[in-house]
């Protein structure tokens, strides 16, 4: 069965990121580089957001927590929103910690 949250099979540690608050995050679609940002830039910090997200569930190795995402997404594109094709691939990563690729695939497409 294929995973909907192409996350793993990626897991670091704490000392592999002594500070939350630095990486880079990018995306690429065929080799357009469409988003770089900055955990630096958002609204609440790594601590804040787990220490809220722990309020309401119990935190396990391996869990994540879901943030959002940096500027550049593709339906806020102007003038035309940019959406996925089938057979595009995608490129996404974190400075210093690793990246990912995937192909889409048109739903239902196996």
């Amino acid at each position: 069965m294929r995973s909907l949250w192409p996350c793993r099979p990626y897991l670091v540690t704490k000392d592999g990121v002594p500070d939350f608050q630095n990486p880079w995050p990018w995306l690429e679609v065929d080799g357009r580089r469409y988003q770089k940002g900055h955990t630096r830039g958002m609204i609440f910090s790594v601590a804040q957001l787990v220490s809220y997200v722990s309020q309401f569930m119990s935190p396990h190795p391996g869990g994540m927590v879901s943030t959002g995402t940096p500027a550049g997404v593709g339906l806020g594109r102007r003038p035309e929103p940019v959406c996925l094709q089938p057979g595009q691939v995608v490129r996404l990563g974190v400075e210093g910690l690793g990246e990912q690729r995937q192909r889409v695939v048109a739903e239902g497409g196996g």
